[in-house]
């Protein structure tokens, strides 16, 4: 007669083939979550250096639209926190569109110190035919220099 102890010893345990499969779905969920916190923190611009000037910083009570201008000359405009990269005539088209709704609006062209002078001829053109009226140019405060505001 066997006794339990040597029963054990003589059963054949079957082999298991299959793939666990939760520890890859544990890293995947753990990366979801790493790029739904990310995404929201990358800004999508163009990266523009400012020439540096000795000017007095505007205050209006209605936030400007912002036009950036890179150094290829390409355009960009900057809406809320976000920046569509648009064409000549689609920056004439969507500006048309926004001066219809507001026609007070001011836009402020933001150009590439390094770039060439045409791309911020041709957004400030491009402006005027588009029906702005107030237009100006950003720079950063030169360095060393107090700001002159009162």
């Amino acid at each position: 007669m066997r006794t339990p102890r040597t029963s054990r010893r003589h059963k054949r345990y079957k082999l298991k083939s299959e793939i666990n499969v939760v520890p890859y779905i544990d890293v995947m969920l753990v990366l979801l979550i790493i790029f739904m916190v990310t995404t929201p923190m990358i800004n999508a611009s163009v990266d523009v250096n400012l020439p540096q000037a000795d000017a007095k910083a505007l205050h209006t009570k209605n936030e400007p639209l912002i036009v950036e201008v890179d150094h290829d000359g390409n355009f960009c405009i900057k809406k809320d926190k976000d920046c569509e990269s648009v064409s000549a005539d689609q920056l004439k088209v969507e500006i048309g569109a926004i001066v219809k709704q507001n026609p007070d609006i001011s836009v402020l062209v933001a150009g590439d110190q390094s770039g060439k002078y045409n791309g911020v001829y041709q957004a400030l053109t491009d402006l005027q035919q588009a029906g702005v009226s107030k237009v100006g140019l950003m720079s950063t405060p030169e360095s060393g220099k107090p700001n002159a505001r009162p």
